[in-house]
């Protein structure tokens, strides 16, 4: 059954590619975004409320105005880990006490239902580097540990209140909208380490620092599980679908890990986006950054159980399409910059 569905931080590069796969499934997302890192235009033809998510009189007349609203997608977040680092406060302002203000908020106008957009970055460092569900946490970040204070928040009122909470934790999303309605936001600048490979491939960035060459992986260098971002989609999309089946008792809370289950190291993946991309890029080691872990990559079972899903599309999928977002995206710039 079609549903309508509140996408916060929907304008973004997560929650607009969410926002195409609500669409191509023919669901109805309502989006909030503060537009302070999100791009309005990821989401023409898709209804824009621009202000904070903690913002009462707005919540109010976002339900007010679309009482069919049913359940709420969070992705709204900021989250830069060295950033967090350096503005500890931010994180904590903005990711936790928005989250709850907007949990309490929305349930008293009577929403029922939460998606929680979370991480992976949370989880202690495993033997083997697999991560499941059951697996110790250790966030090393005021990013990470505001995420897992969401979580917290989240799992108390859906067992003190009677909401449905699920909760998605997943690693290093990369690629665009296969359609290419929507990608990384450029004007965000490139932080995501497959931004900074397609910067230094285009010549605006002069070298690929390989950060943390000492990590005790198979090449030193860090691991991750690296989800292309419309199979991330459309995991949120299950999670809308599935919520009564996931919780026949009409209440409760799940954690559930997204990711492709196949560990990539950095080297790894500079070999294979240099494989795609035709060449060689300039390429130098350097030291961890602040708030950095070895990583981790995940068994997803319980994705299969609960939603159905297991990702779909490859690592060179996620390449490709992020080379060819990266041009799409600076020939409109381009444009836009002439006129």
């Amino acid at each position: 059954m079609p549903k309508t569905v509140l996408v916060t931080g929907g304008a973004g590069y997560i929650g607009s590619t969410i926002c195409s796969a609500l669409l191509d499934a023919g669901h109805t997302p309502i989006v909030l975004d503060s537009l302070v890192r999100g791009r309005e235009e990821f989401v023409r033809g898709v209804p824009l409320y621009r202000g904070d998510i903690a913002d009462a009189d707005l919540l109010g007349n976002i339900m007010s105005e679309n009482p069919n609203i049913s359940c709420v997608i969070h992705c709204a977040a900021l989250a830069l880990v060295p950033e967090s680092v350096a503005r500890p406060y931010d994180y904590y302002a903005n990711n936790v006490s928005g989250s709850l203000e907007m949990f309490r908020i929305l349930t008293e106008l009577g929403c029922k239902d939460f998606v929680f957009s979370s991480s992976a970055s949370l989880y202690d460092t495993a033997p083997g580097f697999m991560v499941t569900e059951d697996s110790p946490v250790r966030p090393s970040s005021p990013y990470a540990r505001s995420k897992l204070m969401v979580e917290m928040i989240l799992e108390d009122m859906a067992q003190g209140l009677g909401l449905r909470g699920l909760t998605l934790r997943y690693f290093n999303p990369i690629g665009a909208d296969p359609k290419m309605r929507s990608g990384r936001n450029a004007d965000a600048g490139a932080s995501q380490i497959l931004d900074v490979l397609v910067a230094v491939a285009d010549g605006s960035r002069p070298v690929f620092s390989i950060t943390g060459t000492d990590w005790p992986t198979r090449d030193g260098t860090g691991i991750r599980d690296y989800i292309h971002v419309w199979d991330l989609a459309q995991a949120h999309v299950l999670a809308v679908e599935r919520m009564d089946a996931i919780f026949p008792d009409g209440s409760g809370y799940e954690t559930v890990n997204l990711g492709r289950g196949d560990g990539v190291t950095v080297r790894e993946l500079v070999h294979t986006f240099e494989k795609v991309y035709g060449r060689a890029i300039a390429k130098e080691d350097a030291p961890p950054r602040p708030g950095d872990v070895a990583g981790a990559f995940v068994k997803g079972e319980r994705a299969k159980e609960l939603l159905g899903w297991s990702a779909r599309l490859s690592l060179e999928d996620g390449i490709r399409h992020a080379l060819e977002w990266a041009e799409i995206d600076a020939e409109a710039s381009s444009e836009i910059s002439e006129k």
